[in-house]
């Protein structure tokens, strides 16, 4: 049974860090692209981060370079998202996700969300 479960979010404070983890479970995560998303309210999801099945490259969408880092470790079946300078538009539900590396046909899965809220 494919699992990923997010943990992690919260409520904090502009400027401040959370760091977020999505542990994987029922598929062979080394051969998994990770990603997070998130989709605040009344707006479509969007790609946060991406990374490669053995972590060596990554990317961001713009509004979170350079505060944001994106991890991967196949050796605990998990993915990390550090979060620092949160500003109040990273409000919103973060999802973990996990895309097969010879595409999403061979598998494509969803975590079920954490919310993050930045205010002060």
């Amino acid at each position: 049974q494919v699992q990923l479960v997010e943990s992690g979010g919260g409520l904090v404070q502009p400027g401040g860090s959370l760091r977020l983890s999505c542990a994987a479970s029922g598929f062979t995560f080394s051969s998994y692209a990770m990603s997070w998303y998130r989709q605040a309210p009344g707006k479509e999801r969007e790609l946060v981060a991406r990374i490669v099945t053995d972590g060596g490259s990554t990317n961001y969408a713009d509004s979170v370079k350079g505060r944001f880092t994106i991890s991967k470790d196949n050796a605990k079946n998990a993915v990390y998202l550090q979060m620092n300078s949160l500003k109040p538009e990273d409000t919103a539900v973060y999802y973990c996700n996990a895309r097969h590396s010879r595409g999403s046909l061979l598998g494509y899965y969803w975590g079920q969300g954490t919310q993050v809220t930045v205010s002060s």
